[in-house]
């Protein structure tokens, strides 16, 4: 694709990240056969290919400019081009289906963040969005918002009571610790030690799935460091555009690490792909950080999905057979989330382990395209957001499954909010599967 950048354009170095992605187009439109936006509103500018064209328009026009062929087309950026660049769920789908390896998220973050300083935002869709921003990230806050919601969830709005779990859930919840992960001795005395990214929302909703983790992972001779000063990894003020607040998000969470990986940790494991996928980008994103660039990048090649830490563990030459495992005989649908498969490459990974310690998984159709959770997707974009979980809840309930398993905690609280088959992690159902003690080599 061509692009009319003037060399003063070209000198920021967001402009040049731009216009390397904008030139690896060759806007064929593979990616829209795969767009889950695209096959529900069949719009060209709700596909990346017209997003791109759009981005692309934004980019090059300068309301200030002296030409005034450049000053019209800036006239021509206005709210329905945030509309159609909102409408996107950042699902990635059209980089894993691209022949030419276009990177649509670094051309749709740009993109987003010129329309918020140039367009702006009704007062309703500022106050939501820095809403949101103040209460998902901070899982003290997140708790005690929850529990408020759980009592008054009749009064809440219909996008907002879809999120809010009934309350004998909520209290079936409860009789998890929902605070930090804690070291015991045992942990402590296992030789190998990794850092867990405990999450935001993830111990309120559900604790168990962070306990279940540390005790797979003990099974296997790793213990977790608790590190109470990580926080949020960022992504919820990031994809929010609130770019900078999320970069500071990654800072903190950089120190709050650093000692633990001088220390010898061996990995910092994530059980939410979507917070997996973001931790993995802190040297991209933190590039051009003289002070963080480097330790940035050591973070991100740290960072793992517990599915690539438990299938090295499970492969091993010197681990016996887990034959013992005796999971449930009931069969299980997977729903792999778009940050697994699409943005961390590990699609199909789960299933395997799954698959190797007995469990019966059920064919699913459309298995790349987004169950329409996407962070805060499913509270900004409502309508689309649920025709895409009925959508996906079909597929993954076609053939009969007596539960669904996923890898990211939004995609099974937007799932379960249909009220239809149960959710779970899939990480808790192998903690539930395996022996108390495997047999060692």
């Amino acid at each position: 694709m061509q692009t009319h950048f003037s060399d003063a354009a070209l000198a920021r170095p967001h402009i040049q990240r731009a216009d390397k992605v904008l030139r690896s187009c060759v806007h064929c439109g593979f990616c829209n056969a795969t767009c889950p936006t695209y096959q529900l509103l069949g719009d060209e500018r709700d596909g990346p290919r017209g997003r791109i064209y759009l981005i692309k328009q934004l980019l090059e026009s300068d309301p200030e400019s002296p030409d005034e062929a450049v000053r019209e087309q800036a006239t021509q950026i206005t709210r329905e081009t945030q509309q159609h660049l909102d409408r996107c769920l950042s699902c990635r789908s059209c980089e894993t289906t691209c022949p030419s390896g276009v990177q649509y998220h670094t051309l749709l973050d740009i993109g987003r963040q010129e329309l918020e300083r140039r367009v702006g935002r009704p007062w309703r869709e500022r106050l939501l969005r820095t809403g949101l921003r103040h209460a998902l990230v901070e899982p003290a806050r997140f708790k005690a918002l929850l529990a408020l919601g759980v009592r008054f969830r009749p009064l809440a709005p219909g996008a907002l009571a879809d999120k809010i779990p009934l309350a004998r859930e909520h209290d079936r919840h409860a009789e998890h610790p929902a605070g930090p992960v804690t070291a015991t001795p045992s942990d402590q005395a296992l030789s190998r030690q990794v850092l867990m990214l405990e999450g935001c929302v993830q111990p309120g909703l559900a604790p168990n799935i962070n306990a279940a983790t540390a005790r797979v992972l003990a099974r296997f001779d790793i213990g977790v460091t608790p590190i109470r000063e990580a926080g949020c990894c960022g992504a919820i003020d990031y994809h929010l555009n609130a770019q900078q607040a999320g970069r500071a998000r990654m800072r903190a969470n950089i120190d709050a690490w650093w000692p633990a990986i001088e220390a010898g940790a061996e990995a910092i494991v994530q059980t939410a792909s979507g917070c997996g996928a973001f931790v993995k980008e802190y040297g991209e994103m933190l590039a051009d950080d003289p002070d963080y660039a480097e330790r940035a990048a050591r973070v991100s090649a740290l960072a793992r999905d517990i599915v690539e830490v438990l299938g090295e563990e499970i492969a091993r030459d010197d681990r016996p057979t887990l034959s013992a495992a005796s999971p449930a005989p009931q069969p299980l649908a997977f729903h792999c989330p778009c940050t697994l498969q699409h943005a961390q490459g590990l699609g199909g990974e789960v299933e395997k382990i799954l698959r190797a310690l007995g469990f019966t998984l059920t064919p699913v159709a459309e298995g790349h395209l987004c169950c329409g959770s996407a962070g805060t997707y499913s509270i900004t974009q409502p309508e689309l957001s649920r025709q895409l979980r009925d959508r996906k809840l079909e597929a993954l309930e076609a053939n009969g499954p007596a539960r669904i398993a996923t890898a990211n905690i939004g995609c099974q609280t937007h799932l379960s909010s249909a009220g239809r088959t149960p959710v779970s992690h899939w990480i808790e159902l192998v903690d539930d599967a395996l022996p108390e003690t495997l047999p060692q080599a």
